[in-house]
C-alpha cells in the first residue's frame, strides 16, 4: 500500500451509536404529532443531508409538513439528552481512530450531518484532533448516494480515491463510496446488508472492531 492510502469515516452509526439514539427522539415526536410509519421513513433518511431529509419528510407527510420546526425540536431534544460527551461510541471506534492516527494514516470524517453538530459531537468525545479533514453535509451540493462528499474529503486530504478506504453503515453511504471508486468496508447498523450491499461493499463486517482488525492486519499492519 502506498503512503497516501487514507481512511474516510462516516459518523452516525459508524463512530457513534447515534442512529438508534436519534431514532428514539424522532419516534417520540412522531407519536406526539400523530405521524404514522416513522420507522420506515426514518430508515429512508439515514445517510442523507439535512436538505434531502426535509424533502423525504415532505414527500411522506405532505408539502406543508413543518420540517424546520420538526428539525429544530428533534435537534434540541437530541442535544439535551446526549450533549457533554454522553453520546455513546460504537465499540472499537476510539481505538481504531487512535491507532490509524498514531501511524500517520490520513483520516477524514465525511458525514451528511451539518458541520456545527459534527464538530460538537467529535469535540465532546475528544475525537476531533484525530481527523486531518472534516467534510459535512452543508459543505456539499449533492447528498449521498452521490459520491461528492467522499470525493471532497479525498481532495481535502490530497489522496487518490482509488487508494482510499471508506467505512460506512448506510446503504446510501456504501453506494456513494462505490460510485466514487473507493474501497468500501460496510459495518451495518440499523439496516442489515442486502444483495446490493453485498455486491457494492468490498467487505462487510459485523462490528467496527473487526473492520479495524482487517485494516490493521491486511492493509496497514498497525499494531504489533
Amino acid at each position: 500500500m502506498g503512503e497516501q492510502t487514507a481512511v474516510l469515516f462516516d459518523m452516525d452509526g459508524v463512530i457513534f451509536d447515534s442512529e438508534r439514539a436519534q431514532m428514539a427522539v424522532w419516534f417520540a415526536l412522531a407519536e406526539e404529532a400523530g405521524l404514522p410509519d416513522m420507522e420506515r421513513v426514518y430508515h429512508r433518511c439515514i445517510g442523507v443531508t439535512v436538505e434531502a431529509t426535509g424533502a423525504i419528510l415532505k414527500e411522506e407527510y405532505g408539502a406543508d409538513f413543518p420540517w424546520e420546526d420538526f428539525r429544530r425540536r428533534t435537534n434540541a431534544a437530541y442535544r439535551a439528552r446526549y450533549a457533554g460527551g454522553r453520546l455513546p461510541l460504537k465499540e472499537g471506534a476510539r481505538e481504531l481512530l487512535e491507532a490509524l492516527h498514531a501511524r500517520g494514516v490520513p483520516l477524514a470524517l465525511a458525514s451528511s450531518t451539518g458541520g456545527e453538530l459534527v464538530r460538537a459531537w467529535l469535540s465532546e468525545a475528544g475525537l476531533l484532533p484525530l481527523f486531518d479533514a472534516v467534510v459535512t453535509g452543508d459543505m456539499v451540493t449533492h447528498s449521498k448516494p452521490d459520491p461528492e462528499i467522499f470525493l471532497t474529503a479525498c481532495a481535502a486530504l490530497g489522496v487518490n480515491p482509488s487508494e482510499t478506504y471508506v467505512i460506512e453503515d448506510s446503504y446510501n453511504g456504501v453506494r456513494a463510496a462505490r460510485a466514487g471508486g473507493m474501497h468500501v468496508l460496510m459495518v451495518p447498523d440499523l439496516l442489515p446488508p442486502d444483495e446490493e450491499m453485498e455486491r457494492k461493499a468490498e467487505r462487510i463486517f459485523p462490528t467496527l472492531r473487526e473492520a479495524g482488525e482487517y485494516l490493521e492486519d491486511v492493509l496497514f499492519s498497525l499494531l504489533p
